[in-house]
């Protein structure tokens, strides 16, 4: 079906709605990847079969085309209690729910409306009975993440059905290019990769370049260890995303746009083929669109997982088939980006805010937010967590609503330690920084970035030396070695740490760690080089006598760095059993049985077999 003016595509939002309507019963499956791991499909499956041949029932999960692997509802954020499923119209929503559970979720629910209390979420006293009931969900302001988990992610009538391209047609309808962008800038939207340069200032600055002949780029790559928030969109809301990406193409007169996707994200790949393919059926890409005479074409890149390539130069060059490595600057991205010509480069989700914004202005986002950083984030917070998950909240919120209102406070009650954020490249805010607002400028303060969202969780259980020798790892094997500062900086910064956590480090290693990543901060060639010491910089800054204590005591407080390890045998609890030195690899336990074992430490390799061995409770790690 092609859509041949506004009408049509206003007729069509119509039927969708009646379609969608005229279920007296749907079942949404979250189908994000941590439910699809605690067995979400196997519910789907069971849903399915007995539901077979009821009217108007459908199981929203896996769509009935050809396309293989296809999954339908997008991630619901609530990762921590999948798999997740909601009866729609009651609203009804279950968490944990197995396969055993299916057929009185069927029988009380699908047929007769009644609720199946048991798999309501609950926390304390409290049982939660719909969604939005749940603090987790109830707390947010979601604006990117609107969509995902309450639409058929594959289909295009339930996007058009949920508002789907208005923005679109309002701008292309009722807007000047100059006039999508000026609004844009107004909005004050800030780009969602990290850097929180404004969006509208680059639009401004590609529509104003002399070459005709321009592109719009999005950043899908998202090389961040445990950051999962723009692949959730494009596997939850694809449409959204394409959506932005026309918007600025008319915005800039561009006909072409490239959505660069990680390799390692190949669901992120089959959503987005199938939707460009819908919305080129449909007549919304391709040429002559809505009989508009405005032509846009969107194409799909893989990258190979190469970190540096999430910077801008790098990607692009990535695309054009060569080397993902960054170039020197000037020229910027917006004078010749992709094949030397002026190209829009913006990340996922800042393509995701621009249909809102068209919609409702700039003012209305601007009410959201803070006065520098407008709008909302999303965040994949991760870690040590009670409520794992995808959020997204006002710019300016503070960690202590995001760790404690939200993410439900730490596992087991353990003592907050810090929160990495902005990834490898970012820092540790710890306890002090707990009611800081976050936004793009608050978080340089503490030498850290916000980066494109990861946050990660620590509790007292974890050696901030060994996180910062993590990053840095991760940092120094991803560097692309185009310039000498990150190539070799990193690698003797790495050094450095191993040396310290092996046990061996000297006080003057400090130094040595502050002055090298000073050197790579001011010489680097690109963004990522630059704050690649950041969390080494803010852990020594914060966490300093944990390094002194590794140096001097050759002692991890943590008990996490192997080389300062050493197991003990407590004398008052020890039996006797020899259970610990017969599964002893290396005979480094010794006793008379029947009376207190010992464990010769010049011997001991740390393998913690006899911890897992010994059925006292004796043995323990000093």
């Amino acid at each position: 079906m092609r859509l041949d003016n506004v009408e049509a595509l206003a007729k069509c939002r119509e039927q969708a709605r009646a379609s969608i309507d005229a279920y007296t019963c749907r079942i949404l499956v979250c189908s994000g990847n941590g439910c699809m791991a605690s067995g979400a499909q196997k519910i789907y499956d069971e849903l399915s079969r007995l539901t077979e041949g009821l009217n108007q029932v459908s199981v929203e999960m896996q769509k009935d085309v050809p396309h293989i692997g296809t999954l339908k509802t997008g991630c619901q954020g609530l990762c921590e209690y999948g798999p997740l499923v909601r009866v729609e119209p009651y609203d009804y929503q279950y968490v944990k729910v197995q396969v055993e559970d299916c057929a009185e979720l069927v029988e009380e629910t699908v047929k007769n409306g009644r609720p199946v209390e048991r798999l309501f979420h609950r926390d304390g006293d409290a049982v939660y009975e719909h969604p939005m009931d749940i603090p987790f969900l109830s707390k947010q302001t979601r604006i990117v993440l609107e969509n995902c988990g309450n639409i058929d992610a594959e289909s295009i009538d339930e996007y058009i059905a949920a508002g789907g391209f208005s923005a679109f047609a309002k701008a292309i309808t009722e807007m000047t290019c100059e006039e999508v962008v000026e609004e844009i800038d107004k909005s004050g939207l800030r780009g969602r990769g990290g850097g929180g340069f404004p969006a509208g200032t680059k639009w401004k600055q590609v529509l104003r370049q002399k070459e005709k002949e321009r592109y719009v780029v999005c950043n899908g790559d998202e090389g961040d260890p445990g950051a999962f928030m723009d692949g959730s969109v494009m596997e939850g809301d694809p449409y959204k995303l394409i959506e932005g990406m026309m918007i600025a193409g008319y915005a800039v007169a561009a006909e072409n746009g490239y959505i660069y996707v990680r390799a390692e994200y190949p669901l992120s790949v089959k959503r987005l083929k199938h939707a460009i393919a819908q919305c080129e059926e449909y007549g919304l890409l391709g040429d002559n669109i809505l009989g508009t005479g405005i032509n846009f074409h969107l194409h799909i890149n893989r990258g190979a997982g190469a970190f540096v390539c999430g910077e801008g130069s790098a990607l692009t060059a990535s695309i054009e088939g060569n080397r993902g490595m960054p170039r020197v600057k000037p020229p910027r991205t917006v004078e010749q980006g992709l094949w030397a010509k002026p190209t829009v480069l913006n990340n996922v989700e800042t393509y995701a805010n621009v249909p809102k914004i068209i919609l409702q202005g700039a003012d209305w986002f601007r009410t959201i937010g803070t006065e520098g950083s407008p709008g909302t984030k999303t965040f994949s917070i991760t870690g040590a967590i009670a409520n794992t998950g995808l959020i997204e909240v006002p710019m300016g919120s503070t960690l202590r609503e995001i760790i404690y209102d939200i993410g439900g406070g730490l596992k087991n009650g353990a003592t907050f330690k810090g929160v990495q954020i902005g990834g490898p490249s970012g820092g540790c805010l710890v306890e002090e920084h707990l009611d800081q607002p976050l936004d793009f400028d608050s978080v340089k303060k503490f030498n850290a970035i916000m980066g494109s969202g990861g946050l990660v969780v620590m509790d007292d259980n974890t050696c901030m030396v060994e996180v910062a020798r993590f990053f840095m790892g991760f940092t120094q094997r991803e560097s692309c070695g185009k310039c000498g500062p990150c190539r070799i900086g990193t690698k003797r910064m790495l050094e450095i740490l191993e040396k310290i956590v092996a046990g061996n480090g000297e006080m003057e290693d400090l130094d040595t760690l502050e002055e090298t990543a000073k050197f790579i901060r001011e010489r680097s060639l690109c963004g990522l080089g630059k704050s690649a010491p950041l969390p080494v910089i803010s852990t020594l800054k914060t966490f300093r006598d944990e390094y002194i204590e590794h140096i001097v005591d050759k002692k991890c407080r943590a008990h996490v760095c192997k080389a300062m390890q050493a197991y003990v045998i407590d004398p008052e609890k020890c039996k006797g059993c020899t259970k610990c030195a017969r599964n002893c690899p290396v005979s480094a336990i010794s006793g008379n049985k029947k009376e207190a074992h010992t464990i010769d430490t010049t011997k001991c390799i740390k393998c913690g077999t006899c911890l897992e061995n010994c059925s006292f409770g004796a043995i323990y790690v000093q």
